[in-house]
């Protein structure tokens, strides 16, 4: 197990965000984290990558207590988290984007700094003709994978994904789709956030529910897709795995 979250509470101001939250991911795989709008979920995975402090509760990665950690010691630990709406050096250029994770990220020491970004960025699917150009210029789906590749240059053990398929279109997503599974080939656990479940149901090996700052569920997309509260609170209706996948 590499993540092992164990009661974790969150409040900001009067908003309870978190309420005694536990989950687990297992190294090596891609698990889910789905619910209502502002039922917690990027709370959670800010709780995590130590955006957020946690008013209660342990965060456990590789054996050790991370809560509350500074958001420098934990990616250094090799967690890292990218962002519902995208960021990035706007000034910068894509290849400068990337540069900042290698040198800020646990490849300090990387010997071939430009060529490490260069090899990350066509990884992710940035042409080399892009390079050069400033991410201000870039488009929704180049500057999500410019995010990603960012993230992937912090040499990650845990990656820890926000939406990264918000603005995409059914193609982009197909595209996205296979980015993922291709980063975890790499050895990269996930933990993702997304709406559309078709795409939440096809990758992940286990999913957890969040409601109200509150897990609902726990378990593989099979028992979720067929859970009446589930169904009832979140997804309005029962999915089929064999449809989904189709």
């Amino acid at each position: 197990m590499l993540l092992k979250c164990i009661g974790v509470s969150k409040k900001f101001g009067g908003l309870q965000a978190l309420r005694n939250v536990s989950l687990t991911v297992d190294e090596g795989s891609i698990t889910g984290l789905v619910g209502p709008n502002g039922s917690g979920k990027t709370t959670m995975l800010s709780c995590i990558s130590g955006i957020h402090k946690v008013d209660s509760g342990r965060i456990i990665f590789e054996g050790e207590d991370i809560s509350n950690l500074p958001i420098h010691q934990i990616s250094s630990r090799g967690v890292v988290k990218t962002s519902q709406i995208v960021q990035s050096f706007p000034d910068l250029t894509v290849l400068q984007n990337v540069l900042v994770g290698i040198y800020f990220g646990r490849e300090k020491n990387c010997s071939r700094p430009l060529d490490r970004a260069k090899e990350i960025l066509e990884f992710v699917g940035v042409p080399p003709s892009k390079f050069d150009m400033k991410a201000s210029e870039c488009n929704i789906a180049e500057l999500r994978r410019i995010q990603l590749a960012k993230a992937l240059a912090t040499k990650p053990k845990l990656l820890l994904l926000d939406e990264l398929l918000t603005g995409l279109n059914p193609k982009e997503c197909e595209k996205a789709i296979e980015l993922i599974r291709k980063v975890r080939s790499l050895g990269v656990t996930i933990l993702i956030v997304e709406h559309v479940m078709r795409i939440i149901m096809g990758l992940c090996e286990k999913i957890c529910v969040l409601h109200h700052g509150e897990m609902i569920a726990e378990g593989p997309p099979e028992e979720i897709s067929d859970d009446e509260s589930v169904i009832r609170i979140y997804l309005g209706k029962r999915y089929l795995l064999r449809d989904l996948n189709a």
